[in-house]
């Protein structure tokens, strides 16, 4: 299964990749996943110039179609302002409003303090349901004081939560329908066509030749 993981984090490194990272590699504990990584940041002149010509760069087309033909997305981004970043609702902007329909998507955002956490639900959220895509029930924020100060690398809440969250989209991902082909219309030769054109004969009831 092709797992991608978009990031906008800002610098190098940022919190948000190693969120982004931390969320991706717990779902390829519990699934087989090809795991890519979008990086916004390296795509920002790119998604502003298709604002302004209409059509995504070479590079940046590339992305779009790997989110388009995953089969499952974790989105991650920094909070500002108490929403999600422009770079970031930028990107999903460029994409066809159909490129997220039924696709199972983890939802992530860092931020400074815990006050901005419910930006996940009164940001993100909506964001993902308006493009109709299954967004699982847990989104993980990552505030400052969550990196360090517990027994281990992360702190306990917040493994809690990149854990149960990796697991309701790895269970999305194993139990997803698989995309149908769409229905080809069949193909009804001519002559049968016209057979059906002809008038009948009257006498007896035989197409007329």
């Amino acid at each position: 299964m092709k797992l991608v993981v978009v990031t906008a984090g800002l610098t190098q490194p940022s919190s948000t990749r190693l969120l982004a990272d931390r969320l991706a590699a717990a779902v390829a504990e519990r699934a087989e996943v090809e795991v890519r990584v979008v990086e916004l940041r390296d795509l920002a002149v790119d998604i502003a110039n298709t604002f302004v010509t209409g059509f995504p760069g070479g590079r940046l087309r590339e992305e779009i179609e790997a989110v388009t033909e995953a089969d499952g997305l974790i989105a991650v981004t920094p909070i500002f302002s108490g929403s999600y970043s422009g770079l970031f609702k930028s990107f999903f902007d460029v994409l066809d409003n159909t490129a997220l329909a039924g696709k199972p998507v983890l939802i992530a955002a860092t931020g400074g303090t815990a006050r901005h956490s419910l930006a996940l639900e009164h940001a993100l959220r909506p964001l993902f349901a308006y493009l109709r895509a299954v967004v699982v029930p847990t989104a993980v924020y990552a505030a400052s004081e969550d990196w360090g100060g517990g027994r281990d690398a992360l702190t306990d809440g917040l493994g809690e939560r990149v854990a149960r969250a990796a697991g309701e989209l790895t269970d999305l991902l194993l139990h997803r329908a698989p995309r149908r082909a769409e229905p080809v219309d069949e193909v009804v030769p001519f002559e049968q066509q016209l057979a059906a054109l002809r008038p009948l004969d009257p006498g007896s009831g035989s197409k007329v030749r």
